[in-house]
């Protein structure tokens, strides 16, 4: 049987990355062994269900909501090089007191909605340089998406995966039943073209119309003007739909709709698009809010939310276009 590699290994190994980014990526990654067992043991600790409250996005909170949320919390405010964190469940940015170093920003467990009927959901976060020789204030997290040091995911599903961007490359690691991470995905690549789309289609009517476009031309199949049939797959978990396309292609939107006319999108900036666009661009694929590179955008707030076209590169390129 052949050993497979180990995170730590894989970090290591990895010469163009910084060790204190190391450290960091392996402290989340131990938190996220520990999330997985919270979530994998949720109806039998008694941790499903609604939490009672309403977070900084105006959502119902989960109870694994908060608890994952603290455990990244403690474990990232415990880390020498991390000066600073984030979280789409926290209202305002927290300091470590430290100078130098790193800001975490994540979504502790994007997809939570899902968490009751037992759907995969995941934690999602981004590694983004802290200012040398002074405390970190919230303008130094609104940095655009190519400014990311690294960049991640876990998917709580029948396996759980940390998919991750450090230097270069996307690689996938599948955790032990002993909660040890190894490399089973050396080379993650998402091919240019697809026959698979994935959004939520009882918004259609709300939708602009290019993207009513580009899903009508899809439905249309082989006797439309795309002259191909495709599927259609929506989990309604981010980190599920974008990790299908990292491991067989495909394409992910969830666009802007006239129902919150001037909320551009619903997915956060910070939390979920940068990260999973440096992903996805690192995969090979693309990245939009429609027409721009996610990872070219300009943060002007903490939780600005952001339309998201991702995955097969000419499908991004044709949506960008209708």
């Amino acid at each position: 049987m052949t050993t497979l590699k180990t995170l730590a290994d894989h970090l290591a190994a990895e010469q163009a990355a910084d060790d204190a980014v190391k450290d960091v990526v392996a402290v989340i990654a131990a938190a996220c062994v520990q999330i997985s067992r919270v979530v994998a043991s949720g109806a039998i600790s008694g941790s499903l269900g609604a939490a009672g409250q309403i977070n900084v996005q105006d959502e119902e909170q989960k109870k694994l909501d908060i608890i994952t949320n603290d455990i990244l919390r403690d474990a990232l405010k415990a880390c020498p090089a991390v000066a600073g964190l984030a979280s789409e469940e926290l209202e305002e940015i927290e300091t470590t007191g430290r100078a130098g170093g790193f800001l975490v920003t994540f979504d502790p467990l994007d997809g939570s909605s899902n968490i009751d009927v037992n759907v995969s959901v995941g934690t999602i976060f981004s590694i983004l340089p802290a200012p040398a020789g002074r405390e970190a204030t919230e303008a130094d997290f609104l940095l655009p998406g190519r400014q990311q040091v690294a960049a991640g995911y876990v998917v709580y599903g029948p396996q759980t995966m940390l998919v991750l961007t450090l230097s270069k490359g996307v690689f996938g690691f599948t955790m032990s039943a002993e909660g040890a991470w190894l490399l089973t995905h050396e080379t993650v690549a998402i091919g240019a073209d697809t026959a698979e789309f994935a959004i939520n289609m009882s918004n259609q009517r709300h939708w602009a119309q290019p993207v009513r476009r580009y899903i009508d031309g899809c439905l249309q199949g082989k006797d439309g003007p795309r002259g191909k049939n495709f599927n259609m797959r929506w989990v309604a978990s981010m980190v599920a739909d974008v990790h299908r396309i990292l491991m067989r292609g495909g394409i992910f939107m969830y666009p802007w709709d006239a129902r919150e006319p001037d909320k551009p999108g619903k997915l956060r900036l910070l939390y979920e698009a940068n990260p999973m666009a440096l992903i996805v661009e690192r995969a090979g694929g693309k990245a939009t809010d429609g027409k721009t590179a996610i990872l070219d955008l300009q943060p002007t707030k903490l939780h600005q939310r952001v339309p998201v076209v991702l995955g097969s590169a000419n499908e991004v390129d044709r949506v960008s276009a209708s």
